[in-house]
């Protein structure tokens, strides 16, 4: 059993909100936000593309991009935040305003100052002779199409890789216009060895995270949270002792005699000022009243409810937070420009380790004067709101990329009149799309929320907690390893293990998602071909 709060904004009542009006002016709040940015970035856009370049190409790249960018958050910001929303940590708002500070953060600060053009590294476009005005349109059919899929995908609730959409885009937009344009052989364009690895990773992502997330959360439930609920146990059979130990004591000082009730009552007055002054031992209490409540606060205090907390929460800490850590200094901060050193990285890493184990011990002390399950559902929701944070810090600043990254391949090509195989990410348009993310996360992302936190299986504070941390961990194992894995489909891994570990997973809806995976670069494909070739038809 976990410990459990009040959640009045869980995952499952999510979809009702809307009904009784009570975020209309939420909604309309981020509508005109992303009326706001996407007439102030068309407006600098005008002016860093010239006079002569092509302005249709560039207002349809902009929505398309900035309609990517929203339904990223729908679908990927969405599923990073469905444990803690689901566990009751966050409420949506709560999880908005997370997003917003450190998705756009991450973006903006570590969102990488060029980018690859062609962002899927799966499509060689040197193969064949390519004019710009085709790369463009590639790239336009792929975000178009892939923004489409993500936004069916987030209706239905099914969390899905923006990344594996966007290279189908890239792949059926790049095909269609080899076809068209006669080249020689225009399947060569694309690196199958690569498409063989993203089918992999289908099933490899979601075994790992949910084999980590699985051990983990043994773990986590037979040092902490089963200890807890024995002392519990225990501590609530001291207090029915403690309430018929009153009864029994006074039902014996009713039978006594008046002038025997005076003499207890006094030795009852001095055996209370002994206990106020904290300097006695049992044997020199003088009524049987205070020498019993003694001993069963001996008993209590023998039961050590709180020795499971202040032995194993400072190492948990300690090592998420390397873990953490080690995850945005090597991947959400992997694009800028640190000048650090291993053994400085090693000693950073050191430091933080021993701070959050200091930080975590302290906590747990303080945590004493409330009850063991409080404690323990509040330790866990400030460990899940680290966890998420970092989650969306890291994933602004890589993501994002999914995005930017074929649009300002678009805006380069528009500037400079040439196609060049790394362009500038303007800050203008990384706040842009930022913005976009977050307002994409409050439209669209309730469906998946709701999958991630309680569809799949319950979640809970400590539950959240490990699938989160098993994420991380997998993603950092995976990244030095050089293992083809899908951060979405490692974290839906990881809630599943939960489920197992719980035995209360979903394998009928697990069913549909994977379906969904399988389909989803073939799908966005087949759509980025037939729009690439609309788009060709038109512009």
């Amino acid at each position: 059993m976990e410990s459990r709060a009040p959640k009045p904004n869980s995952a499952e009542l999510l979809a009702f909100k809307d009904a009784t009006g009570r975020n209309t002016g939420w909604n309309i709040a981020f509508g005109l936000l992303m009326a706001m940015s996407f007439f102030l970035f068309a407006r600098w856009g005008l002016d860093y593309i010239g006079s002569d370049a092509n302005i249709p190409i560039f207002f349809l790249a902009t929505i398309f991009g900035l309609f990517m960018a929203f339904n990223i958050g729908g679908n990927d910001v969405a599923n990073s935040f469905g444990t803690s929303v689901g566990a009751g940590t966050l409420t949506i708002k709560q999880a908005l305003l997370i997003a917003a500070v450190f998705e756009v953060s991450g973006a903006v600060i570590a969102g990488g100052e060029v980018t690859d053009t062609v962002r899927s590294g799966i499509v060689d476009l040197d193969a064949i002779n390519l004019e710009s005005n085709d790369f463009m349109l590639i790239m336009m059919s792929s975000l178009l199409a892939a923004a489409l899929w993500l936004l069916f995908a987030s209706r239905m609730g099914y969390p899905v890789s923006t990344t594996h959409s966007i290279v189908g885009g890239i792949v059926g937009a790049s095909l269609m216009i080899g076809f068209v344009t006669e080249q020689s052989n225009p399947l060569a364009m694309v690196q199958w060895g690569e498409i063989g690895q993203i089918a992999i990773s289908w099933v490899l992502s979601p075994l790992l995270g949910g084999i980590v997330a699985y051990l983990m959360y043994r773990w986590i439930k037979t040092n902490i949270l089963q200890f807890n609920d024995r002392a519990d146990a225990a501590l609530e059979a001291l207090a029915d002792e403690r309430k018929k130990a009153t009864v029994k004591h006074k039902k014996a000082f009713e039978t006594l005699s008046e002038l025997q009730q005076v003499a207890y009552t006094g030795a009852l007055d001095r055996d209370e000022k002994r206990i106020k002054s904290g300097n006695f031992e049992i044997d020199e209490l003088e009524s049987d009243y205070y020498k019993e409540l003694k001993r069963l606060d001996k008993k209590a205090d023998d039961v050590g409810a709180f020795r499971a907390l202040e032995k194993w929460i400072p190492v948990l800490a300690s090592f998420g937070a390397l873990v953490i850590a080690s995850m945005l200094l090597f991947k959400g901060l992997s694009n800028l420009d640190l000048d650090l050193s291993t053994e400085g990285k090693i000693v950073m890493l050191a430091m933080i380790s021993a701070v959050v184990w200091m930080a975590t011990s302290i906590l747990v002390r303080l945590l004493k004067r409330k009850s063991l399950q409080r404690s323990t559902f509040l330790i866990f929701s400030w460990m899940q709101v680290f966890t998420a944070s970092a989650f969306a810090f890291s994933h602004g600043s890589n993501d994002i990329a999914n995005a930017i990254g074929p649009f300002v391949a678009i805006l380069d090509v528009l500037r400079t009149g040439s196609l060049e195989s790394m362009a500038p990410v303007p800050t203008a348009a990384m706040v842009a799309f930022g913005i976009a993310l977050v307002a994409g996360l409050w439209f669209t992302g309730r469906n998946v929320i709701r999958t991630v936190g309680t569809s799949l299986t319950k979640m809970h504070p400590s539950s959240g907690f490990a699938a989160e941390l098993a994420a991380a961990m997998v993603v950092m194992g995976a990244s030095v390893l050089g293992l083809p894995v899908s951060s979405t489909h490692i974290l839906i891994g990881a809630v599943l293990g939960i489920g197992v570990a719980n035995r209360a997973a979903n394998w009928k809806l697990m069913k549909n998602i994977g379906i969904t995976w399988v389909v989803t670069l073939p799908i966005v494909s087949a759509l980025s071909a037939l729009t690439v070739l609309g788009l060709r038809l038109f512009l």
